[in-house]
């Protein structure tokens, strides 16, 4: 892949293929507007499903061809930008590099003109919400840190940069970010699997899991891990793993410089629990920063994300009273297990994020109350039988939707079911549907096990809507006994 110097853009024709709803294509585009680029935007949705977007770049020199991708687009083309989402074997990428036209990603680009070092944050399962924990751990650098010297090359960075899949594009930010900062990035398959072609790698990767994700992209397990593998593969590098995932916890030895966490495994160097207390492993010695009653949000599973952003934060250089607090305050990111409201009784959480079997598992195992579970969605080739046997113990009643809803269907019947599943066209019925069962107790839970994009531009907009339907269907029912203003709130267990 090329990456052109910011002196060589001034009027050269670029294509970006892939606006999208994340923010990576709008801040490819502002990026290359910005140094003068005769930038147009391809996508294969319309105007109108993509406003968000294209509101977002109103005001600068961009010329749109929505609603199909055209080779005539190609004609001109000296450098075409892809969306991490575009495959490789897409017809129109494999036109573009036929005819010899250089290929970039947004992610490349910012990784090949980034002077500070990155610590790159990725897995199946717990990333977003890991790197949203270090975010708040370093907000507060300086100062003692009553821990070890960190290992790596992170000397105590003025500033810490968060972005990437979390959905904050750093490239507008390349001019303000100095050589003696650190950038956190959250890193998604697709983005590493790009980030291999140009054998450039993260300073310091985490890796939070590996559970079965994006079997329709990457078609085995195997090519699925090796993608989310090259986050430790930085020449050099510091590399964080789970100890406790019985997959991950073998890629130990794939870093020059390992660490490890776990709630169960031994943790030479990292993080672990120790009695009770989130801590610091050292050569045999643990310094404990808070304990695990301390976090607000719930759940075995945040406890190991808790774990993962102590490690990468000790990395940063971050102090113990700054984690401390920085996790202490910590409320949880919105659509991950987000309890929004309880109307007649009944409590109401979203629970978006969960695009895999594995996530709902999980959410299952975090709540204590009775459930009326929406699933479904776009398939991505995982296999729904563990999700499906768990399914009765837990739930009053399931209500499926989307693509998804006869694969789920038939692992429930082959699970033997024993609880109502209904079938809705859409999420306003699932809603209606979901609030006909609920008693006062339950908790109505969105946690589809699914892609969302068979009917919704992304999981953050089937979030929002479920949430407005949810207002809708129990309006007159009862009087709001809880709704969060503000920052999100978790579910508790």
């Amino acid at each position: 892949m090329f990456t052109p110097a910011a002196h060589e853009l001034p009027g050269m024709r670029v294509l970006v293929m892939g606006l999208g709803l994340f923010g990576g294509g709008v801040g490819a585009v502002r990026f290359l507007a910005k140094h003068g680029a005769r930038v147009t935007v391809t996508d294969l949705k319309s105007a109108e499903q993509l406003a968000e977007s294209v509101r977002a770049l109103e005001g600068l020199p961009v010329e749109f061809h929505l609603g199909a991708h055209r080779e005539a687009d190609l004609d001109a083309c000296e450098l075409l930008v892809i969306s991490p989402a575009v495959p490789p074997d897409n017809p129109f990428l494999r036109e573009a590099v036929k005819r010899g036209i250089p290929v970039e990603t947004e992610l490349n680009l910012f990784v090949k003109l980034c002077r500070a070092p990155i610590l790159g944050i990725t897995g199946s399962n717990g990333k977003t919400t890991t790197t949203a924990l270090v975010e708040a751990a370093t907000r507060r650098m300086g100062g003692p840190t009553w821990l070890p010297a960190p290992p790596g090359c992170f000397d105590r960075p003025k500033r810490v940069w968060v972005g990437g899949n979390i959905g904050r594009s750093l490239l507008a930010d390349l001019g303000d970010i100095q050589p003696n900062d650190a950038v956190v990035l959250e890193l998604s398959s697709f983005q590493l699997e790009n980030l291999a072609a140009i054998g450039r790698f993260p300073a310091a990767g985490l890796v939070t899991n590996l559970q079965p994700n994006h079997l329709d992209r990457h078609g085995t397990m195997e090519a699925y891990g090796n993608a989310k593998k090259n986050v430790l593969r930085g020449r050099g590098s510091v590399g964080i793993v789970n100890a406790d995932c019985p997959v991950v916890g073998k890629w130990l030895s794939t870093a020059a410089n390992p660490l490890s966490f776990g709630r169960r495994a031994p943790v030479a160097r990292g993080a672990c629990l120790s009695g009770g207390w989130i801590s610091i492993a050292d050569s045999g010695d643990a310094h404990t920063i808070l304990p695990t009653s301390a976090l607000r949000i719930p759940g075995l599973f945040n406890v190991e994300n808790a774990l993962a952003a102590a490690c990468a934060s000790w990395v940063l250089g971050a102090t113990k009273d700054g984690i401390a607090q920085g996790f202490a305050e910590f409320r949880g990111c919105e659509h991950r297990l987000e309890s929004f409201g309880t109307w007649g009784g009944v409590s109401w959480i979203n629970d978006s994020i969960a695009t895999n079997p594995d996530s709902t598992l999980a959410a299952l195992r975090t709540l204590s109350q009775p459930l009326v579970l929406i699933l479904g969605g776009h398939d991505k080739g995982l296999p729904f039988e563990d999700l499906a046997r768990a399914i009765s113990p837990r739930c009053r009643a399931v209500v499926l939707l989307g693509a998804a809803t006869a694969k789920i269907g038939a692992a429930l019947e082959t699970a033997g079911c024993s609880v109502p599943v209904d079938r809705a066209k859409d999420l306003r019925e699932a809603v209606a549907m979901s609030a006909s069962h609920a008693r006062s107790g339950d908790a109505v839970l969105l946690s589809p096990a699914c892609a969302s994009f068979d009917q919704f531009r992304n999981f953050e907009d089937r979030g929002k809507q479920f949430k407005a339907f949810a207002k809708e269907a129990t309006a007159g029912r009862a009087e709001v006994e809880e709704m969060i203003a503000g920052a999100p709130r978790t579910a508790t267990a």
